[in-house]
């Protein structure tokens, strides 16, 4: 068949990436696609595919799948592990299992470890292997973790990751692999810019390919491992079971200051999506800030509730359906609409605001600083002093926290005034948001960084 068409669909909000597979007949195969389609059926309209099969590496935690969906409205055949116990229809597979795609062909491989059902796929043109859709195994430099099954099982599943890539590395040197998570993701892709390889490159530079012995690799996957959102312990089970079907694509319905008033005096929360400038100027007292970015779907599901009703602020140049895309591929169905009007119509009918100051690296002074990225960004390098809170601890940490003047800074900006909305809805005052991160205060300072936790 010569050279397979295979378009990359990345997400890099979640670090990951989906895979659509010209079948060369006017049909295409997906792999690991999410919920927001939209990339995956641009690029079959884009090349005038139908998309008649679509594969699931494993039981997703960090997206809500998108094949159930495109079996529904249409046709698409599921390919997953029989092993998952999924309850829709799907054809169940099992090791060695092999899929007709008329021409091509796509063998299941059993590589548990990130999860206990994973499978990879791998590509045969005829006899010969052209590429292997790797999931959460065999990732670009690394593997990815496999602690999602709760800790009592960590180990064991490592154990079983160590097996599954030495299988994966016996393949030959030219087969492609097309890994699910890549840089960005929290299920333990290191940072870079590659998001694809060969079976020879990884052989000769994944560190965890190098490892001595099992034990060895154990050790190393394991001290790896970094926090997660906790929606990644809940979004596996709506896989298995099978995600809510959608009748239209997700929007925000508009809620005047009257029904917000009404929503939040029941228990909802406010989430405000504006640029951090906007949020700093004003927002309503007790917001959530989360801009919208593409990292915005992966704090949502950390910061956010999933139990409570969402209201969402946000700017009039900003896309509505952005917003709830993102909340739905990772299983937000309890967005109750947005402030019509925004901030301007809570302000024209008499409602207070709240403002965050920003600061410059200049403008540090005495303050206390809190650093709130993740341990291996504080690790790499940091303010000498300052201390550190992941911004996902900051919820069940505000109370203890000291109560004096703080500036709160992280790599940018937009996860400092996470941080700092948290902080202040908990009773903090005098809150001060870093513009910029360390790099911004070794310019200004000339001074070097600290390292270590």
């Amino acid at each position: 068949m010569g050279t397979v068409d295979v378009v990359p669909l990345v997400d890099e909000g979640l670090g990951n990436s989906a895979y659509l597979l010209d079948l060369g007949d006017g049909r295409a195969l997906v792999v690991d696609v999410s919920l927001d389609l939209r990339g995956a059926r641009q690029a079959a309209r884009r090349r005038g595919l139908a998309v008649a099969f679509a594969a699931d590496t494993h039981l997703h935690a960090d997206f809500v799948s998108g094949a159930r969906q495109l079996a529904v409205t249409e046709g698409t055949r599921i390919l997953a592990s029989a092993a998952g116990n999924r309850e829709f229809p799907h054809t169940g597979l099992h090791d060695g299992d092999e899929i007709d795609l008329g021409g091509l062909r796509l063998r299941a491989l059993a590589t548990p470890g990130h999860t206990h059902e994973h499978l990879s796929f791998l590509l045969l043109d005829g006899d010969t292997p052209v590429g292997v859709f790797t999931g959460g195994s065999l990732l670009v430099g690394a593997a990815a973790r496999t602690d999602l099954s709760g800790p009592e099982r960590t180990e064991h599943l490592a154990r079983r990751q160590y097996a599954s890539l030495r299988r994966l590395a016996v393949l030959p040197d030219e087969v492609a692999v097309w890994p699910t998570h890549g840089a960005g993701s929290f299920c333990s892709a290191p940072p870079g810019t590659r998001r694809t390889s060969t079976i020879g490159r990884e052989r000769e530079t994944n560190p965890l390919l190098r490892a001595a012995d099992e034990d060895a690799f154990v050790a190393a996957l394991l001290g790896s491992l970094g926090s997660f959102p906790p929606y990644f312990l809940r979004l596996a089970e709506v896989n298995r079971r099978g995600p809510v079907v959608l009748d239209a694509d997700p929007a925000l319905a508009p809620l005047d200051v009257a029904a917000v008033r009404s929503l939040l005096a029941g228990g909802a929360e406010l989430v405000d999506v504006r640029p951090v400038p906007e949020f700093a100027a004003a927002h309503v007292p007790g917001a959530l800030s989360i801009p919208l970015r593409p990292q915005f779907a992966s704090w949502l599901g950390w910061l956010a509730p999933q139990d409570r009703p969402l209201v969402v602020v946000r700017s009039a140049d900003q896309d509505p359906g952005e917003v709830a895309w993102q909340a739905a591929k990772i299983g937000y169905r309890n967005l109750a609409g947005e402030l019509a009007g925004g901030l301007d119509a809570w302000t024209a009918a008499g409602q207070p605001t709240a403002s965050t100051r920003l600061v410059r690296a200049g403008e540090i002074g005495a303050a206390r600083v809190l650093d709130i990225r993740q341990a291996p960004e504080f690790a790499a390098g940091h303010l000498p002093g300052a201390a550190h809170v992941e911004l996902g601890d900051v919820p069940g940490r505000a109370e203890e926290l000291p109560r004096e003047p703080t500036v709160v800074m992280c790599g940018h900006g937009e996860r400092a005034m996470g941080a700092a909305s948290l902080l202040e809805r908990a009773g903090h005052r005098d809150l001060a948001v870093l513009r910029g991160g360390p790099e911004d205060w070794v310019a200004v300072t000339g001074r070097e960084l600290a390292t270590g936790p």
